[in-house]
């Protein structure tokens, strides 16, 4: 039987990926393409916050993505609410000393430094409309949204065992291209882009930083050149991800 990954080697691993001190860092994962982690999903957080230290912030989405709106909207509690987007999501939640964002169904939690006041604002009606806008709650991916934060705070993107299928950061990318649309044609439509292809194009750039934490395949990308990037790609040749 394959011996635990430890602690000293995820942060070994999480520092040849290129998570450095003092990074904003926004984490896509799936616990268990790890493999086995001697402590659990604890050790996994312990060893990430080793890697970026006192300065460093731990942002995770909490999502709340039941299959209708009114069973998120009746079911949310930002206290309560369980993550529907991974097990290392849930853990990472409930720790003491996690804060989370009040949105029915795009909430994120953070930790670390500046980690409350980062995610304290989602219920503010600024910035870009979305598809997810559902009154009391704001602007899902707004000016004071944590995913619009991290984006204008030069963070990180880790991808931790995913496929771009869990790219959130590609609603963004689409919400951007809508509200740029809407300026121009009061009528129009909200566009989902395809995430693969987006994702293939994005590899193929080669701007991104790739490798192994424990078993998992992993990828770390500035999330501003990341969605900018991806942003002018759709803007340049939309059919190919707008079909």
């Amino acid at each position: 039987m394959k011996t635990p990954y430890t602690r000293e080697k995820l942060i070994q691993d999480f520092s040849n990926l290129g998570i450095e001190k003092a990074d904003t860092l926004f984490i896509h994962s799936s616990f268990k393409s790890l493999g086995q982690v001697e402590g659990g999903a604890g050790t996994v957080i312990s060893a990430l916050e080793a890697v970026i230290g006192q300065d460093g912030l731990i942002l995770m989405p909490s999502f709340n993505l039941l299959p209708s709106r009114e069973e998120r909207v009746g079911s949310w509690d930002v206290e309560k609410t369980p993550s529907t987007v991974g097990w290392l999501t849930e853990f990472f939640r409930q720790m003491p000393g996690t804060y989370r964002s009040d949105h029915y169904s795009h909430s994120v939690a953070a930790r670390g430094r500046g980690a409350e006041v980062f995610v304290a604002d989602h219920l503010r009606c600024d910035g870009y409309q979305s598809p997810w806008d559902y009154p009391p709650w704001g602007k899902t991916y707004g000016t004071h949204s944590p995913m619009f934060r991290a984006y204008k705070a030069n963070g990180k993107l880790l991808m931790l065992g995913v496929d771009y299928e869990t790219s959130t950061y590609i609603h963004l990318v689409e919400v951007i291209y809508w509200n740029k649309r809407l300026a121009d044609h009061a009528e129009a439509n909200f566009i989902g882009l395809n995430r693969p292809k987006l994702g293939a194009f994005w590899d193929g750039l080669g701007n991104l930083r790739r490798g192994k934490v424990g078993d998992s395949d992993c990828r770390l990308s500035n999330i501003k050149t990341y969605v900018d990037t991806l942003l002018a790609e759709v803007e340049r040749n939309p059919e190919p991800y707008t079909g």
